[in-house]
């Protein structure tokens, strides 16, 4: 080997005789990752979520939504269970995602306006898109 540090390959590690040594654990966190901006990683994956715009449905479709709704409400002493597919606004930014609630009908409210499903899911009914239940099938 013959380089410019040659000479001092084998001199031997240097202690300070005024601090004391420190620890493995202190001398490796100053070479952990440090976040200058902190919540900027937060801010960055906030803005990278997508949401999609809400679907206006036709009003046939709606008709169809009403009237699979009525069938469930009369049906509700059997305890339907029912695949309801249906649109959840984003809290933080403009628009939302559709999103898929299976399980059995609790309680059906044309007055608020909400389907209770007895796992404590309540749907706002205005946003429903789909409904799927063996007992719509029945029924048709």
């Amino acid at each position: 080997m013959s380089g410019p540090y040659d000479d001092m390959i084998d001199m031997p590690h240097h202690v300070s005789s005024v601090h004391p040594q420190m620890r493995m654990e202190e001398r490796a966190a100053q070479f952990s990752p440090f976040a200058a901006l902190t919540g900027y990683g937060a801010v960055i994956k906030e803005t990278a979520r997508q949401t999609v715009p809400r679907l206006e449905l036709s009003e046939n479709s709606q008709e169809e939504i009403k009237r699979q709704l009525d069938h469930l409400e009369e049906h509700i002493h059997e305890q339907p269970e029912v695949s309801i597919t249906y649109f959840l606004a984003d809290q933080k930014k403009e628009g939302g995602a559709y999103v898929t609630a299976a399980g059995t009908i609790k309680r059906l409210d044309d007055v608020e306006g909400i389907l209770k499903l007895e796992d404590g899911t309540c749907i706002k009914i205005e946003d429903i898109i789909k409904i799927q239940s063996p007992v719509l099938e029945v029924g048709e």
